[in-house]
């Protein structure tokens, strides 16, 4: 596996932020970065693009759902797009659908 490339774009009233690689504990402090820069800026909505995530672990969860928390109580949004089949399976495994916003596509924002 590739390790985590993270990439962040400003897009009028939201920032995208695109996660390649291995998300997990070794990583997880450099999407945590990235999303809280992301959240200084002050966007209505903040993009996690995780269409070319390889692996996720619980690290990564849980920064998710940090990242979800600071969103609401900030009254902005935090949508994720999805990314491929293992990480479909461990947010329908631990139930994030229930909990976050997700989309498939970008455009859907």
């Amino acid at each position: 596996m590739e390790p985590l490339r993270v990439t962040t774009e400003r897009q009028d009233d939201r920032v995208i932020i695109a996660v390649t690689g291995e998300l997990d504990i070794a990583s997880a402090s450099r999407i945590e970065e990235a999303l809280r820069e992301a959240e200084a800026a002050g966007p209505a909505v903040v993009l996690l693009d995780l269409r070319r995530l390889e692996f996720m672990d619980s690290t990564g969860l849980r920064t998710i759902l940090s990242a979800d928390a600071r969103a609401r109580e900030a009254g902005r949004r935090l949508v994720i797009v999805q990314g491929d089949e293992n990480v479909k399976r461990v947010f329908e495994v631990t139930r994030l659908y229930d909990r976050v916003e997700i989309v498939d596509d970008p455009a859907e924002v």
